[in-house]
């Protein structure tokens, strides 16, 4: 059984003026590296009148112009590493469907901070050396997998190193190796428990599984309620990207309100996403990280793209003083402009999985009809239903949405199983086919 959730490094609660004055020493040596020995931060700096030591206080770090992604791919692949060639040990490479993709570097130093981070991330969730931890996550370009696996072993703890597919084969070894811990993406943690239930296995009574780890994708409170019941565990919040190392640059603690960010190696900051002004406590925007301990590819100010806000408390009834950011809400990028109304997925998803008589299965498209968009909702019934029973329930549902999107969309309730499943990566939810 997982243990009790702890603090594995003292840093975690630290008065917030030293973890402060950390942070500074870390940037100003980041800063100077990023100059001195990648070529693309050298003309950043020069165009905009700056030199490292311009760079004074936490503040200063506004001065320094946007990181982002399509900068990683116009460096592709290794423009951005401020160490030789020789010394980087490992790389990992984020989705290319939008062009060439980011290519990340580690050196021995970058996996050993990436180790200890996601140990902390981890721990925060109750991990322990006597945890069995299945890992149902890519072991490839993909940062997930590894990033876990680094993160069980710097515990002490069993790792499994499942990878995706085989979602019977899976169910089969959960139940058998005695795992404890499940990291996945939180829609295969569902589609475990459903190919589950199919072979007579309840993920709740039949196995030792009680804590989840997950991220890589946007999730609501309304599906982590429905991994929480199926499974019968408490499930944790991971915030990561490959850019960022990967998964364990915040986590949810036992409290679940909100992620802590390990501050010690970030600096966050939430700008307006349109004019890229700081904005204040408790005001939403886009996430912008600077990663303070990155050895082969330091980045300054990387936009995320990631909407949330940072929380106004400086502590925590756990402990940590390490400030909080809100649960990601959706990505910039991903927001729906539907005839003018914006629209975030997470919007529908809490909206469709408040009610009980669907499953969590759904698909979001959206077209372009004469000179009007058209939203088609398509959600699954938990159980087969009569045609009169479907018009009822989609009737309820085009309600429900419109009161929470003030849209009206098309709402088509399905027989259970007519949506295709993912069998381990990032559930395909919204089809915007105005984009060709």
């Amino acid at each position: 059984m997982p243990g009790k959730p702890y603090i594995l490094n003292p840093v975690e609660m630290k008065p917030r003026e030293e973890i402060e004055k950390l942070q500074l020493e870390r940037l100003r040596a980041a800063v100077k590296k990023a100059y001195e020995n990648v070529a693309f931060y050298h003309e950043r700096f020069k165009k905009a009148g700056l030199r490292p030591e311009d760079i004074r206080s936490l503040d200063d770090v506004r001065k320094i112009p946007f990181t982002r992604k399509e900068d990683l791919r116009r460096n592709y692949p290794y423009g951005l590493f401020a160490v030789p060639l020789r010394e980087v040990v490992e790389v990992h490479a984020s989705s290319g469907t939008t062009g060439k993709p980011t290519v990340v570097g580690y050196t021995a130093r970058d996996l050993d901070n990436w180790a200890e981070l996601m140990a902390r991330t981890m721990a925060a969730a109750g991990v322990a050396r006597d945890d069995i931890v299945y890992i149902a996550l890519g072991y490839h370009w993909f940062t997930g997998g590894l990033g876990f696996h680094y993160g069980a072993q710097r515990l002490g703890a069993l790792a499994v190193p499942a990878g995706t597919g085989f979602t019977q084969r899976h169910v089969m070894m959960i139940r058998d190796l005695g795992a404890t811990v499940l990291a996945a993406v939180p829609n295969y943690a569902l589609r475990l428990a459903e190919v589950a239930l199919e072979l007579g296995v309840d993920p709740a009574r039949d196995t030792r599984v009680r804590v989840g780890l997950f991220g890589a994708e946007m999730w609501t409170e309304e599906l982590r309620k429905r991994i929480n019941k199926l499974w019968d565990m408490d499930s944790y919040d991971v915030y990561g990207m490959s850019e960022l190392y990967g998964p364990g640059t915040a986590v949810e603690c036992h409290l679940h309100d909100g992620l802590h960010v390990w501050e010690d190696h970030y600096l966050v900051e939430v700008v307006d996403p349109k004019t890229g002004e700081p904005l204040g406590p408790e005001e939403e925007g886009v996430l912008v990280v600077t990663p303070l301990t990155h050895d082969a590819m330091p980045l300054l100010r990387y936009w995320t793209n990631d909407i949330t806000f940072v929380y106004d408390a400086a502590s925590c009834d756990c402990g940590r003083t390490m400030r909080r950011i809100a649960r990601i809400k959706g990505r910039a990028d991903d927001m729906l402009i539907i005839n003018g109304v914006n629209v975030f997925p997470s919007a529908i998803e809490e909206a469709l999985l408040s009610e009980p008589r669907v499953n969590h299965h759904y698909q979001v498209v959206v077209e372009r009809e004469g000179n009007l968009d058209r939203l088609y909702i398509y959600v699954e019934a938990k159980e087969r239903l009569g045609e009169e029973e479907k018009k009822r329930l989609e009737e309820e549902l085009r309600y429900r949405l419109h009161e929470a999107l003030m849209i009206n969309p098309r709402v088509r309730v399905l027989q259970p199983g007519e949506l295709p499943r993912p069998e381990g990566g990032k559930a395909k939810r919204v089809v915007d086919r105005r984009r060709g």
